[in-house]
């Protein structure tokens, strides 16, 4: 008998392949069948989907999370409700510092799954608001790579990997420093690094040429400066490099990190973002990012299709985790999936500079199912 079973959605599973009607069943909290006409009596609980959207469940690869913890924190079981995201990687509000406070009072009791780039800097991000912002990478008294190592080792389970802030704003004039370091930590792991890069110094440059494959460049289609285009909105060789090396590229929207003439160029030359996430933090979560969703539906403004949206929320998040039990409705894998309807209207969407893109569809999700059990509606806003 199972728990869960999702009645005549259109499946896409980029992970699969698929796309077409199918039932998905859940079981034991993971995903047991995905075919067409399951019996609706070997169920438990039987939702019918006809007419919308079944994906697995939505990963966004770049949230801030610990809420109550950093000033930059926003609650993920908010965000989830809205959005219909089901994994949450926060990207760095923790250091080795403060990791313990993040996975007992947020992590643990959290329903949506929460994981986490461990911040190269002992205490994360620690001053980020409208009218407090201190870099935590700044002073380099703070970054304690042994430190960092053994709190990283000693939680496995939830740390996918290590995250730098370097930039103006975030690192000051400590350069590239803080961004090797963390390189140096995450390789004793054999563990990726998510770079953050804002105005220099350092440059693109700089941050790429020390990137590995397999590491993720966040905030990829950023504005000027360090955007990855010249002036006349050609691609900047050591990014084509960089994306041939294997860097991959996460959008990280957040209140700086998008604009839609970087998106547009990019796009225009055939290069795609690998991955889709929001960055939501407490600045723009109420704007201009808001959540992972909302992030999908402007990169289908630009023409990405709803198929290739759907990929870079899942199985793309999910590979770049090296994860293969999330991002997937494969039989076996987590139970996470989300509902989603592809709205018809006018609908207005902001980049990070105040510019404007109007389409005429957007997503919304409508259910959200976490650990093979039907977690909540959708809001239907």
């Amino acid at each position: 008998m199972y728990d869960l079973l999702l009645k005549g959605g259109r499946v896409i599973d980029p992970s699969q392949g698929l796309d077409g009607t199918f039932d998905v069943a859940f079981e034991g909290g993971k995903v047991a069948a995905v075919e067409a006409g399951i019996d609706p009596s070997r169920a438990r609980d039987v939702r019918d989907v006809s007419g919308k959207i079944v994906s697995p469940g939505l990963i966004d690869l770049h949230t801030h999370v610990y809420w109550g913890g950093t000033s930059l924190g926003v609650d993920a079981d908010t965000i989830a409700r809205r959005s219909g995201t089901t994994t949450f990687v926060d990207a760095g509000s923790a250091g080795a510092g403060n990791l313990a406070g993040f996975r007992k009072h947020v992590i643990e009791p959290s329903d949506p799954r929460i994981l986490a780039y461990l911040n190269i800097s002992f205490p994360g991000i620690f001053a980020f608001s409208k009218t407090v912002m201190v870099g935590e990478c700044e002073d380099l008294r703070l970054l304690d790579a042994r430190e960092c190592l053994r709190v990283a080792r000693e939680n496995l389970d939830i740390i996918v990997g290590m995250k730098a802030r370097v930039g103006f704003r975030a690192s000051g004039n400590s350069g590239l420093a803080p961004l090797a370091l963390a390189i140096e930590v995450a390789d004793e792991l054999g563990l990726p690094v998510m770079a953050h890069i804002d105005n220099p110094p350092p440059t693109r440059d700089e941050v790429l040429g020390i990137l590995r494959p397999g590491d993720i460049l966040t905030h990829c289609f950023r504005p000027f400066p360090n955007a990855p285009i010249h002036g006349d909105n050609t691609i900047r060789k050591e990014i084509i490099e960089a994306r041939e090396r294997g860097i991959i590229f996460d959008i990280g929207h957040g209140y700086g990190g998008f604009s839609f003439r970087s998106g547009r160029a990019m796009l225009a030359e055939g290069i795609k973002p690998d991955v889709l996430s929001s960055d939501v933090h407490v600045i723009c979560v109420d704007g201009p990012a808001y959540d992972v969703l909302a992030v999908m539906s402007k990169f289908m403004a630009l023409g990405m299709t709803l198929t290739e949206v759907i990929a870079a929320t899942t199985a793309n998040p999910a590979r770049a985790l090296r994860r293969d039990d999330i991002g997937t409705l494969r039989v076996g894998a987590a139970g996470d999936a989300t509902i989603l309807d592809e709205a018809s209207g006018s609908f207005i969407h902001t980049d990070v500079m105040g510019d404007t893109i109007t389409s005429d569809t957007r997503l919304e999700h409508r259910g959200i199912i976490i650990d093979g059990k039907w977690w909540q509606d959708g809001a239907g806003e």
